[in-house]
């Protein structure tokens, strides 16, 4: 034996993680909806996943704007292998589109913000500027 051999496995960050599932698997890489319980598939596959990175991807992957376009759509959940899953209830299309709706909602409201905060700002320079001509005008010189 090696001390090769007793080193770990280098461990893989969770959007690297994801980047691979992509890259490997077309359930990931098409955004089809996942089978309930995917994770358990995927550590059958892959033992050496580290469960918290793991999870971590499957996050990512889950909640981006693609992967609930998707479900907010979807009929069926693929498992791992592309095989069908389970069907998508009523419910969980509605949860996809809900979160969508709450993602593009606070998108907004964050561009309304930046918009005031930089509106604020330049207005704060035209009042600065217009103090500097006032001051120069009036100033001994």
């Amino acid at each position: 034996m090696t001390t090769a051999d007793l080193q770990p496995a280098s461990p893989i960050s969770a959007p690297a993680l994801l980047r691979e599932l992509q890259k490997n698997s077309p359930v990931f890489r098409d955004c089809l909806p996942l089978a309930i319980g995917i994770d358990k598939q995927l550590f059958a596959a892959r033992p050496e996943l580290s469960h918290r990175v793991l999870r971590q991807a499957l996050a990512m992957h889950t909640r981006s704007l693609r992967y609930l376009k998707a479900m907010q759509v979807a009929k069926v959940r693929y498992n791992l292998d592309g095989s069908q899953a389970d069907e998508v209830t009523e419910e969980q299309r509605a949860f996809a589109a809900s979160s969508l709706h709450e993602h593009f909602k606070k998108a907004a409201q964050q561009r309304k913000e930046k918009e005031a905060a930089e509106a604020a700002r330049l207005a704060e320079e035209q009042k600065q500027e217009k103090l500097n001509q006032l001051a120069a005008k009036f100033s001994r010189g």
